[in-house]
């Protein structure tokens, strides 16, 4: 028994560590030679969306991308160390990991993308419906925030019922209790994220120079 406490926690570190891995913040230095940092201009947001507002929209689907992979490889890889719950625990972890990590002083990306991948890999069966409850969210309020909400709450909602009722989960792990309880920490460091950003924004965008909004590199 502990030594799966053990595997369980491992998972959880690897994909912590795996979900801190910036992104955004490497693609702008790159693409811009270290002229942007992407902490500091548009929203402030070390995402996709405001990677693509900032140098572009190929570089802002490469960061998501990379993001939503990062969910998915830590799904992945917790399960090769823990087993089921293991994945669960790699996946959550790397969601935290993107919103907190500890090498940038907690001030991460609000993991949207990452929570993609890691449902991919730990909840499959749900995946389809997430994309779809997103994208409907999103073209009825035109609000990011209230698209989030909805996918959000449809996501624990879903999370129960395959639970409850032992449904089949694709490739992915068995929908043991761990499955509620990680999709639920999972959409609520999301949703927290959301607030947090919603709070702060005023502030950070006094602070980012937003008026002056760098050049796109030349292609």
């Amino acid at each position: 028994m502990m030594d799966d406490a053990v595997l369980v926690l491992t998972a959880a570190a690897a994909g912590y560590l795996i979900g801190t891995f910036p992104t955004a913040v490497i693609v702008t230095r790159l693409v811009t030679r270290g002229e942007v940092d992407i902490r500091s201009v548009g929203s402030g947001n070390p995402g996709g969306l405001n990677t693509a507002q900032v140098v572009g929209k190929g570089w802002g689907a490469a960061v998501m991308i990379i993001d939503a992979a990062k969910g998915f490889v830590a799904g992945v890889i917790g399960w090769v160390i823990g087993g089921p719950d293991g994945a669960y625990a790699g996946a959550t972890a790397a969601i935290a990991g993107h919103i907190f990590p500890v090498w940038s002083r907690f001030r991460g990306g609000k993991g949207v993308a990452t929570s993609a991948g890691a449902v991919a890999a730990v909840f499959p069966a749900f995946f389809p419906i997430d994309a779809a409850t997103a994208a409907l969210g999103a073209l009825g309020s035109k609000n990011a925030e209230r698209a989030i909400q909805i996918a959000c709450t449809v996501w624990i909602v879903a999370s129960f019922v395959w639970w409850l009722g032992a449904l089949p989960n694709l490739w992915g792990p068995e929908p043991t209790v761990a499955l509620p309880i990680s999709q639920t920490i999972g959409a609520l460091l999301t949703l927290g994220k959301f607030y947090g950003s919603r709070r702060v924004s005023p502030d950070a965008a006094a602070g980012s120079g937003r008026g002056s909004r760098p050049a796109r590199p030349s292609r």
